[in-house]
């Protein structure tokens, strides 16, 4: 009888929380404002905010997307120090569908989307043999392009582009890969340089009717 009286007070107890489950009850769960359930939310949205970015080939097909990237890219690197008209008169020289076509199509040339996302950020263009806008080896490539949207500038996107273009003037055993920048582009220059380019010429380079200096700069392989 006494027995009887102890397990039903216990009980009694038990539903109005004066007792709680041990601490080997396996279906003991975790207070909201745990350490352990703070670190999960931290993973969590760890993962959630994951870019994943990839360097892809430029096909045919996406040639309004090129020039999307290729207009807005040079805009945001040029506008400022040039006068409209210069710029007005570039773009359509370079960036129409017709010219890009046509450089897309010459096999000595290679272009690649940067994509964060899915999304394209930035772009390069390489080219090799005849292609190059300057007369260098036959075992050289060039840089001809390399640009970042300045939103996404300062992830070390641009590092990934370079990495490819070493990675094809190796596949292309070049002796060393070399590139045009503006002398007024000390950002561009500064980059150049931690990637271990070094100057070795100038050139003049056409922007509408303004003769810019460009820096001719290399890399041995």
């Amino acid at each position: 009888m006494k027995k009887i009286i102890l397990f039903s007070l216990a009980l009694f107890l038990l539903s109005c929380g004066s007792l709680q489950p041990t601490k080997n009850n396996p279906k003991k769960e975790l207070p909201p404002n745990t350490a352990s359930n703070k670190y999960a939310k931290k993973e969590i949205s760890k993962r959630k905010f994951v870019h994943p970015m990839e360097v892809i080939k430029v096909e045919e097909h996406q040639l309004a997307v090129l020039q999307e990237i290729s207009r807005v890219t040079f805009i945001e690197t040029y506008a400022q120090a040039n006068t409209e008209a210069d710029m007005q008169a570039y773009l359509a020289a370079h960036f129409s569908i017709e010219q890009l076509q046509k450089e897309l199509q010459n096999p000595a040339s290679y272009f690649y989307f940067i994509q964060i996302d899915k999304q394209v950020v930035g772009y390069l263009k390489l080219n090799v043999g005849e292609a190059q806008t300057e007369p260098q080896e036959v075992a050289a490539l060039e840089i001809e392009r390399i640009y970042i949207l300045k939103s996404h500038q300062g992830k070390q996107l641009g590092q990934r582009l370079h990495e490819k273009a070493v990675q094809i003037a190796k596949q292309k055993k070049v002796n060393y890969l070399w590139l045009g920048v503006w002398e007024k582009n000390p950002k561009a220059i500064g980059f150049y340089q931690r990637m271990g380019f070094v100057a070795f010429d100038k050139h003049i380079f056409k922007l509408g009717d303004d003769l810019q200096t460009d820096l001719l700069m290399k890399l041995e392989l």
